[in-house]
Formats: structure tokens, C-alpha cells, sequence
């Protein structure tokens, strides 16, 4: 039960790390994977279905490093988001988390879209982090979106379920 709060803290780490630094640590995906690798027999997931969690993973790295590689996307967030995809696989919460985070995405661009139309509020001034993401030049840090997405989706994984029901 207590591993069930490492997919959560590393969804909110990712989230603040991205909004703070615009980056996603290398670290976040990483223990990602190492965390699903463990608890994922530990939890019963079968190997046929911990093998399609991977293969969603995999199909997911594919088409966020083509978002990558048009731009569209930074590199953590699609290590992030095919990180997430292990944990989902590829039943219906993975399609909910994608549609989720385009959802979440869209509505966090538009609401900096227009933050950034106005002045930055005297007191945020002295926060680096505020200043570079009110930035007209400074991308979206979607790693809020894919978390948020993230950890509204959770409690439909087969990883939770399997879990609960033990």
C-alpha cells in the first residue's frame, strides 16, 4: 500500500520541478520505470500484462518524441509522459490521461497566454521562476498538465485496482 504514494509524490515533484525550472529531471522518469518494474508483481500484474504496460510505454516515448522533435513538447515531458504510460498501460486510463492532459495542456497555454498580457504583480518580481514563466519568449511547462492529468487518472490504473482489492 505505502508504494502506491511514489507514482503521486513523483507526478507532483515533476509538476513543480517544471513550473520552477521549466525542466523535467532525468531522475522523475527514471524511478518511474524502476518503481512500476517492482511493484508491478508485487501488486500481481501478471507478465503478459506488465509486457503491454511496456509496449504502451514504448508507443507513447514514440509519439511524444515526434511532439519533441517538432517542438511541440520538451524532452522531459515526453520521457514523463511515456513513464506514465507504463504505469497506465494500454487500457482505457491511458486514453483518458491523453485526453486528460491535452485538456489540462490547452487550458494551462491559454491561461499563460494571457497572464502574460498583463504585468507580472510587483511582489512575484523577485521570483526567478516567475519572471522566466511569465516570459513572452518561455514555452508551457506541460509537466503540470501530464501530472495533474497524471494523478487524476490514478486510481483507474490496473495498478491501483490490483492493489485495493489485496
Amino acid at each position: 500500500m505505502t508504494l502506491l504514494i511514489l507514482f503521486p509524490f513523483l507526478m507532483i515533484l515533476a509538476a513543480v520541478n517544471d513550473i520552477m525550472t521549466m525542466t523535467i529531471p532525468n531522475f522523475i522518469p527514471l524511478v518511474l520505470i524502476v518503481g512500476f518494474s517492482l511493484f508491478a508483481p508485487v501488486a500481481g500484474l501478471s507478465a503478459t500484462t506488465i509486457g503491454l504496460h511496456a509496449t504502451a510505454a514504448v508507443l507513447m516515448l514514440a509519439v511524444t518524441f515526434c511532439f519533441f522533435a517538432c517542438g511541440w513538447i520538451g524532452g522531459g515531458d515526453a520521457k514523463l509522459a511515456a513513464a506514465t504510460a507504463l504505469w497506465f498501460g494500454p487500457t482505457m486510463p491511458l486514453l483518458d490521461y491523453a485526453v486528460l492532459t491535452s485538456l489540462i495542456g490547452a487550458g494551462l497555454t491559454l491561461a499563460l497566454l494571457v497572464a502574460r498580457r498583463m504585468p507580472l504583480p510587483v511582489f512575484a518580481e523577485e521570483w526567478a521562476w516567475a519572471r522566466r514563466l511569465h516570459g513572452a519568449g518561455t514555452g508551457v511547462p506541460y509537466g503540470m498538465a501530464l501530472a495533474t492529468a497524471g494523478l487524476i487518472i490514478y486510481p483507474d490504473s490496473a495498478i491501483w485496482k490490483a492493489t485495493m482489492l489485496s
